[in-house]
């Protein structure tokens, strides 16, 4: 399945994802239109401004929680991305009763509308945080990721088809460590919680790319997780702020040293794909359409950020940052 002449809504489409998902959608896919459906007006406007000689793009306002909204929002359209959430750790627990209102109430409207509106594909994106969860963001993305695996069994096995991608943190993405790390250089120190942690990363270019690709894989129920290298905190601190101070402030409530993509549950479940695994759905009763190429993985495979065998060399971030 081609972009080319499909009407996307992409949710929390003025982030940093959704800008540069309709930048590269215009430019490489071709689509018939592009609905950024957000509710921060500000971020909508300069948007607008950026995409203004193109007629293929339109900017709906708009909260994901609400259900009629999204219904009309929905009217038309052929494949939903869905990157709406509430995503920081500290926000998230000091408002937890919204956190479960953007994250899973808001994944049930989005299911909901899109098989109302026989949409044909909807991908969800979520994130390492949502394995092995031990904090309520990554508990919400967790509950988010079984809905819409299982939002298949309600499609009746019809379209839409649902799936997800699961990915580790974007460079130089709003909101990032990386933009922390550039204005806190600038005072000579930097904070870390804690010296020995590693994280998954990859770039926005590379994470929508990733997104489109798995549009056009999907059958439905499918969690797509990208081969993606990890790196030390520290040397990510080293290259950014070379030459600064690091005060480690203690790890937060809810974080974590490691990240997991893959835990060894899901590996009985996952395929081995080119540049990705593929976890298909345990219960995959709506379609028979299973991927039938790849390598299984054994079942004492992990794919954690700790154990990866690809990093990201000093070298290579200062290629990747001096490019964004």
């Amino acid at each position: 399945m081609s972009l080319e002449n499909k009407s996307i809504l992409i949710t929390g489409g003025a982030g940093s994802f959704g800008q540069k998902f309709v930048e590269i959608v215009l430019k490489k896919h071709n689509p018939k239109s592009v609905r950024v459906f957000d509710i921060r007006e500000l971020a909508m406007v300069e948007m607008q401004r950026k995409f203004k000689d193109d007629e293929r793009v339109r900017f709906l306002i708009g909260d994901v929680r609400d259900k009629r909204r999204l219904h009309r929002a929905m009217n038309g359209i052929d494949i939903v991305v869905h990157t709406a959430a509430l995503k920081h750790i500290d926000i998230c627990e000091y408002n937890p009763i919204e956190a479960v209102k953007t994250n899973i109430e808001s994944a049930i409207d989005i299911i909901d509308s899109a098989i109302d509106n026989k949409v044909e594909k909807v991908i969800a994106l979520s994130t390492d945080k949502a394995v092995y969860p031990t904090n309520l963001y990554g508990a919400t993305k967790m509950v988010a990721e079984k809905l819409f695996v299982q939002g298949n069994s309600y499609a009746g096995g019809h379209n839409p088809r649902f799936s997800c991608t699961r990915y580790g943190n974007v460079l130089a993405s709003s909101g990032s460590v990386v933009p922390l790390f550039k204005e806190q250089a600038k005072t000579g120190e930097i904070t870390i919680t804690d010296k020995r942690m590693t994280r998954f990363w990859i770039t926005l270019e590379g994470g929508v790319d990733f997104v489109i690709e798995c549009i056009n894989k999907m059958h439905g129920g499918e969690i797509f997780v990208p081969k993606i290298p990890s790196m030390k905190i520290t040397d990510l601190a080293e290259v950014i702020a070379p030459g600064a101070q690091i005060k480690e402030i203690g790890i937060r409530p809810g974080e974590k040293l490691d990240e997991v993509l893959i835990t060894k549950e899901e590996a009985r479940h996952t395929k081995e794909i080119d540049n990705s695994y593929i976890i298909e759905p345990e219960f995959p009763f709506w379609t028979k359409e299973n991927f039938k190429e790849g390598k299984p993985l054994n079942d004492e495979f992990e794919y954690s950020s700790q154990t990866n065998i690809e990093q990201l060399t000093p070298e290579k971030l200062k290629e990747i940052l001096s490019s964004i």
